[in-house]
């Protein structure tokens, strides 16, 4: 269940074999596999052991997944970060990993730079890929590697992995509601992800799949690039998504593979069509990240993207999902469970929502991570009895296809009658003024709660806030109006561009505590 294993095994069988194409660069799987085998001899020559953490920041490139393949071969743990994080974020998440190497992309040295080393026990080695010599501390990852071409590295039973339970990566997720955590995701979970992204996409040896998702991400690391080193397939990894270039490496590779979220899809609908290029080889194009829309998925059609669906998290990656033939029959649906997981719905006692009912997803198996890294409190509240409860809100029909509803944390009771922002917020979507809206509850001395609605207008669209609320009546019930209405030009999203609604609660509160202390109403 290693997947240094499967590079290996892929290297003896068929050695020159396509694994990456990167920009101008072709890597077979025996050259990848020497690549691995190098970095886990310089891991080793630091001193890195089995437990140990290496973290990893960069864009998209063949040294992020040599250093993920090393390290599942030593048996450290994998921690790939977001390069998107302010300095802060970046700081508390290595405060919380706690790794012995950081390996960062060059042009990221102004983030890394400003922290402070004081306080890291044991000590973290700093290692940069690419760019300018920064200092004599920071050692360079490709002249640092390049003695060990060539050799193998030592391995005992006590020094790889010995059991497919052991920690394999730790994954932080987006953090759309307060601090990231880390989930620790075992050997098992990635060999059961595959297998589970195996039969999702009908891979096969021959399939050449495009990745444009981030590799820190799950999407990126778990749902493409993992699988197709288990199908020992070739994968085409872009540094950033770039619509023009999708569309240029589709024909010129003939990709039969593609996943993307609804934002990706969005940036490739707006390419002309005279730039667009063949599309015939795709024999699958996947869609997952947030919500999807009918319409989205029709216009996709249209442009040559028949999509099917995942829907799925850090936690436990691919967890529900449906055809293209689903997906248009049965609108809004996330699909049904994925085969190598149990799936259920529950009230808040933990009991079986019967069809039609709300209830939280819980899931259980071979795909759910073992625990959040140093945070049992956290742990505790998320599995229990065994099952992993998600935070999403569905419904499921007779059919056994789910409808997400919402996120538990996102729902919030006015007048005791419980609100969901995502209904509302699908409703005003259909407002020819409105480009995105985002939904909060914040408290109310009359309602206990009521709905805050951040919008953003269309480009040369006035809107009142009037306009915004009125547009509910004959779609939803009084009490889903929201109350409150704040006009934005942007707002704060994780990686994949879901909005982080912590960030906007903080804001509200931030502006209502400066009012409250003029006197003033929000």
């Amino acid at each position: 269940m290693n997947i240094a294993w499967w590079v290996l095994r892929w290297s003896e069988l068929h050695p020159n074999k396509p694994a990456i194409l990167f920009e101008d660069e072709k890597i077979s799987y025996l050259e990848l596999h020497e690549r691995a085998n190098r970095t886990s001899c310089w891991l080793q020559s630091l001193g890195i052991e089995k437990g140990d953490r290496v973290a990893v920041m960069s864009e998209n490139c063949p040294e992020f997944l040599e250093l993920y393949i090393a390290c599942s071969r030593l048996g450290a743990l994998f921690v790939p970060i977001n390069f998107r994080l302010a300095t802060l974020e970046l700081d508390y998440t290595l405060k919380n990993a706690r790794p012995r190497l950081f390996v960062f992309g060059g042009d990221y040295a102004d983030m890394v730079l400003p922290l402070s080393q004081n306080y890291r026990r044991p000590p973290m080695l700093l290692a940069r890929l690419g760019g300018q010599s920064i200092s004599s501390e920071i050692l360079d990852y490709r002249v640092e590697t390049a003695p060990f071409q060539g050799q193998k590295p030592f391995l005992t039973r006590s020094l790889g992995p010995a059991d497919p339970e052991e920690p394999h990566v730790i994954m932080y997720t987006s953090g759309t509601t307060g601090e990231p955590k880390g989930a620790v995701l075992s050997h098992r979970k990635t060999f059961f992800n595959c297998l589970n992204a195996d039969i999702f996409f009908k891979l096969h040896f021959d399939d050449i799949m495009l990745i444009i998702l981030p590799l820190f991400h799950s999407g990126g690391l778990f749902i493409q690039a993992s699988p197709v080193i288990y199908k020992g397939a070739t994968m085409i990894i872009h540094p950033r998504f770039d619509p023009y270039k999708t569309y240029h490496d589709i024909e010129r590779f003939r990709v039969t593979k593609l996943l993307g979220v609804p934002t990706v899809y969005r940036a490739l609908l707006r390419v002309e069509p005279d730039k667009r290029g063949d599309l015939s080889s795709l024999r699958v194009s996947a869609i997952g990240g947030e919500k999807t829309t009918s319409e989205l998925l029709h216009q996709c059609k249209e442009a040559g993207f028949s999509l099917r669906q995942i829907m799925g998290q850090t936690e436990t990656s691919i967890l529900l999902w449906a055809s293209e033939e689903e997906s248009l029959r049965k609108p809004g649906t996330v699909g049904r469970p994925v085969f190598h997981a149990e799936v259920n719905l529950v009230d808040r006692q933990g009991r079986s929502v019967k069809n039609g009912g709300v209830g939280e997803i819980v899931v259980r198996g071979s795909i759910m991570m073992k625990e959040y890294w140093q945070d049992p409190a956290r742990t505790e509240e998320t599995i229990k009895n065994g099952w992993l409860h998600t935070g999403d809100l569905a419904r499921k029909d007779e059919e056994g296809y789910y409808y997400l509803v919402d996120r538990a944390k996102d729902m919030y009771i006015s007048g005791g009658e419980n609100v969901y922002p995502a209904e509302v917020e699908k409703v005003l979507r259909d407002h020819p003024g409105i480009e995105d809206i985002a939904i909060i509850g914040v408290p109310d001395d009359t309602w206990g709660e009521v709905g805050h609605a951040f919008v953003i207008p269309k480009p040369g669209v006035k809107l009142r806030p009037g306009d915004v609320v009125s547009f509910c009546d004959g779609h939803l019930a009084r009490y889903k109006w929201p109350k409150h209405v704040t006009f934005s030009d942007d707002f704060p999203r994780t990686s994949l561009g879901k909005v982080r609604k912590g960030i906007l609660l903080e804001e509200y509160r931030e502006k209502s505590s400066r009012l409250a202390a003029w006197g003033e109403d929000l």
